[in-house]
């Protein structure tokens, strides 16, 4: 299958952007460009492609839990460039034992929302990231619900709410 001019356009500028770069360049099913590489380079790689390739934006950062197989985790960080009308998506795998990846949020000032969520939903950390806090669930809350062992009815659902509900009507009558 030969590949579109665009297509080849872009795979050339992310080549001559990661030259010496220990990475690897294949297509999505949807012909998108994808760029794996490791922790170790990760950081490099994204500030290259924004700096070199003209990867501007960053439109999301995700997971997606890979158990039982490892490594567990393979993060996403897909990228926008604007001038280009082209899209990258730079994909690294972190073992479940210690998932934590470089923090891209000096790159991209908007990705630390995106690396909360992920932290947040997947348990995956960024080395970097000065406020890696929940997002989405209390910080109380002790599990990450989109990891693939998380059960489906959830985890002592009620219970959580009750305590808040209790705190909160404990603080109200305080200040009647």
């Amino acid at each position: 299958m030969s590949q579109a001019p665009a297509q080849r356009e872009t795979r050339e500028r992310i080549a001559k952007a990661l030259e010496g770069i220990d990475h690897q360049t294949s297509e999505s099913r949807d012909g998108m460009t994808c760029v794996d590489v490791d922790r170790d380079g990760l950081h490099e790689t994204l500030l290259r492609l924004r700096d070199f390739a003209g990867f501007s934006q960053i439109t999301f950062v995700t997971a997606i839990d890979r158990h039982p197989a490892e490594p567990r985790f393979e993060v996403a960080h897909q990228l926008w460039a604007c001038a280009y009308a082209d899209r990258v998506r730079v994909r690294t795998r972190v073992n479940g034992d210690d998932p934590r990846l470089p923090s891209c949020v000096d790159l991209w000032p908007g990705a630390g929302f995106m690396e909360r969520e992920c932290f947040d939903m997947f348990g995956v950390g960024f080395d970097g990231h000065e406020g890696l806090k929940r997002l989405l669930m209390p910080e109380e809350y002790e599990h990450h619900p989109l990891r693939k062992e998380f059960p489906h009815q959830g985890i002592e659902p009620d219970k959580l709410y009750r305590e808040w509900d209790a705190a909160r009507r404990a603080e109200w009558e305080a200040s009647s």
